[in-house]
Order: structure tokens, then sequence, then C-alpha cells
């Protein structure tokens, strides 16, 4: 990064910068995606295999992930404020850190998104064959692919609204399973009246039945629920207005977080108790049926079919906007650079999208157990992500206090400290996943996936002249370190 690109980046110019997108998402659709990314298949299946690991215990580690997951949005809230950039991690992991941050953070961000959308868009399809099982998967899988894909090249005022009504959906049935739950627990009615009590959170083996170790190897699936929140960052460059919208959701994600994991998981618990939920169930379907809801299954499928449909819908956003940031910087083909007469990146959306496809051809013959290998792989790189907003955050605040860059309208408390809290924690996940060996392979991919980029690397400092990557001037890395 030269002095001249982080002077321009340092001036009241950062705050709206032109890069090409139409400023198309409002305040209650950021909300919304913000809202949405914090709710997805990760609670409402992935709970179910957590529960029966870590027992009541469980609300404790949603809670301890979630206040490192405020420390990393504040963080990247503060960045944000000071230069919001479509693309924003990446460009700050570019900033801080040097190019090659940048286009190992880009690249890999991507990666997350894609192998995300497999999954999510097979498990859709699995979704829908409940309901209609004679419809072969393939058929849903693609019919849903082809949707999503249309909406996204439109415009992102329809990407927006989509995942509007998606997290409406979401959101309204948890705010309702919490309501029954309470009633519950209140009023004593319903088939599990007669058991519901908040003792059910001690009684049956203490709150850490199986031991805090034990409890402590749920992180790694707790912190894949939480993937995607960082997505508000991507919206920066279409936000209608940034300087007001990004804040606002960013400081809401504490009491989303109290609400829809820590409040929802503690109701679920005291009605039913933890002994009776086991892997591959969502508790949530286990919830409604002890209840005795009519159809409450199929409520629940419902409701996470559309969480499964939402995260595919914000990774073909997600992936575009990341293609043309790396297209802009010489670190992917420039064809990827280049809108569409919508004002979206069309072409990064469609290989994005590609790519999702084969996933859906591969889930077909590959085992079941592909699917936990593939969040595996998501958790790790959005891990990555995590640290790089994290310590390009910390970066940020050393030149702030140096005098080399204006201090951003929206600081994070506790300013540097709570990043350095935040990837101790990031690192000591990390070592969880080391540790187990049925999520240790997602590192052997890891390594597999940074040894391509570092070779990619390679190719462009000596084939792409005047490129970043081939740029051997000190950064900012040299004068802010």
């Amino acid at each position: 990064m030269t002095s001249e690109k982080v002077a321009a980046g340092s001036g009241e110019d950062a705050a709206a910068p032109e890069e090409g997108y139409e400023r198309g998402l409002g305040s209650r659709q950021v909300q919304m995606i913000a809202i949405g990314g914090a709710i997805g298949v990760g609670l409402f299946l992935g709970a179910g295999a957590n529960i029966a690991k870590a027992g009541p215990s469980l609300i404790m580690m949603y809670a301890l992930a979630g206040v490192i997951i405020f420390f990393i949005m504040r963080a990247l809230g503060e960045l944000l404020l000071y230069r919001p950039v479509s693309g924003s991690f990446a460009e700050y992991s570019r900033e801080f850190l040097g190019p090659f941050f940048g286009y190992f953070t880009g690249w890999t961000y991507w990666l997350m998104w894609v192998v995300t959308g497999m999954a999510e868009l097979t498990a859709a399809a699995i979704y829908v064959h409940y309901w209609f099982p004679g419809v072969p998967q393939w058929v849903t899988a693609l019919v849903f692919l082809v949707v999503l894909f249309t909406a996204n090249l439109i415009s992102v005022k329809l990407f927006g609204e989509i995942e509007f009504w998606f997290s409406m959906v979401k959101v309204t049935a948890l705010i309702g399973m919490i309501v029954i739950g309470l009633g519950v627990l209140t009023f004593g009615f319903s088939a599990a009246g007669d058991t519901a009590s908040v003792s059910n959170l001690w009684e049956f083996h203490g709150f850490f039945p199986h031991g805090i170790g034990s409890s402590l190897m749920t992180l790694q699936g707790v912190m894949f629920a939480y993937l995607a929140v960082e997505l508000v960052g991507v919206t920066a460059g279409e936000s209608e207005n940034p300087e007001k919208t990004l804040p606002k959701a960013i400081n809401t994600l504490p009491w989303r977080i109290a609400l829809f994991y820590v409040g929802a998981l503690t109701v679920i618990l005291c009605v039913v108790k933890w002994t009776e939920f086991a892997p591959g169930v969502s508790p949530f379907v286990k919830a409604f049926a002890v209840i005795g809801i009519p159809a409450g299954a199929g409520i629940v499928n419902f409701v996470v079919l559309t969480a499964a449909l939402s995260s595919c819908n914000s990774g073909m956003y997600s992936t575009g906007r990341m293609l043309r940031v790396l297209a802009d910087n010489k670190e992917a083909p420039r064809l990827f650079a280049r809108l569409s007469s919508t004002k979206t990146p069309a072409l990064g959306i469609t290989v994005s999208t590609l790519f999702m496809g084969i996933g859906v051809v591969l889930n077909y013959v590959v085992p079941e157990k592909a699917f936990g290998y593939v969040t595996s792989v998501a958790t790790a790189a959005g891990i990555w992500t995590w640290l790089m907003i994290l310590i390009s955050h910390v970066r940020y605040r050393r030149a702030v206090v140096a005098g080399r860059l204006p201090a951003s309208r929206f600081p994070a408390p506790g300013g540097a400290v709570c990043s350095y809290i935040a990837i101790a924690f990031l690192l000591f996940v990390t070592g969880l996943i080391a540790y187990d060996p049925d999520s240790r392979v997602c590192l052997y991919v890891m390594g597999v996936w940074a040894l391509a980029l570092i070779v990619g690397w390679l190719v462009l400092r000596t084939r792409v002249p005047g490129s970043e990557a081939s740029d051997e001037r000190p950064g900012l890395l040299d004068k802010v370190g």
C-alpha cells in the first residue's frame, strides 16, 4: 500500500468512496441482514448435537462466543466508519497488513461462502423433500439456485428485500418459540407442562453433565453458528447511509445474541430436559413435538429452509463483491471487476454460483459426513476472516494513537484490548479444532488452500507488473508497525 493510497483512504472522501455500486440497501434491510447473519442453520440444526455433548452448559458457550463476536463486530464497525468500502475486511487487511493479506483474506472469504453455499443449497433441497418426497432432490436444488442467482443479478435492492423477508421468518419463529416456551413454564399448559421447569438446567447430572472439557469442545460448532454475522461489513459500499445504519446494526448485536441464541436455548432446555435431544435432530423440532403443537415439525422445517436459502442468497451476494475487490487489485481476472447495467458484479456472481452448483452434484456421491467437513472448512475460513479484522483493528488503533490516521466516529469500547482478547479466543478455538479428529481435516484442507494461494501470489508477482502483488515498496504495515 503506497503512501498515496493511505492518504486517499484517510480523509473525508474515504467515508463515501465511489465504487460504482448502487447504494440501494436501506436501514431496515441492513438491520435485517445483520439479524439474519446471526441466525442460521447452525442454530436451528447444529444445536441438537451440541446439546447432546454439553447439556445446559451450551447456553454458556453461546454467551461466551457471543461476547467475542461483539468484540469482533465493534472492531469491524470502527474500521467501517473510518473507511466504508465493499469487501471491507479484505481491504483493511490490504491496508494495515499488506497486499498479500488482502489477497489471502479476499479469496478465503470467497471460499467460505462457496463451500457454505454448497451445503446450504443441498440442505434446502432435503428440507423440501420432507413435503414432496416424490420430487427429485436435484430438481429442487436447481430451482433454488436459479431463483436466487436471478435475484442477485437483478439489483442489490431485490437481494436486500429477499434477505429482509428471510430474516423476518427466522425472527418471528424464534420469538414465537420463546413466547410459547415461557407460556408453558408459567402456566403449565400442553403435554410438556408437567415436566417443564427451570430446574431442568441443573437437575440431570448438573449444568456441565459431561465436564467442562466436553462443553469447550462445542465451541467450534458454536462459532460456525455465528458465521455470516460479519456480512454487514460487505454491505458498506451499498448502504444508503452507512454512517448511521452500520453502527445501529452492530450495536443491536448483543440483544440479538441474548434473545435469539441464549434466550431461545434457555427456554427450550427449561421446557424439555437436555437428555431428550440427540444429534441430527433440530432442538426446535423436538421442543415443538414435546409441547404438542400441531404441524410443529412442518413449521420448523419451513423455518430451517428459509435459513438455508438465506445463507445461500448471502453467499451469492458476498462472493460476487469479493471477487470484484480482488479483480480491482489485479488479484483475480479483470473481467470480475465489471459491473452490469444494474450495477451488480454479474460475472463474479455467475462464477461463484457455478461453483455452488457443483456442490449439489458432489453431495450426491459423498457420504453425509461431507456436510460436517464442509462446515468445518467454513468455520476455519471464518476464523481467518475474523482474525484479519481484529489484527487490522489493532494496527489501525496504533496508527490513530500515533497521529498517522484520523480517528473513527465509531470507536470500539476497550480499544485494542478487546481485540487482543478476541484474537486469543479464536486461537484457542483453532486449537480445539486441531484436537478434535472429526474436525481436524478442515485444517488440512486449509493448508492445501493456503499453499495454492501462496503459489498464486508468487505467479502474480512475476506475471502482473505494476500490481500490488509485485509492489516491493514499504506499505502501511511498515509504517504502523
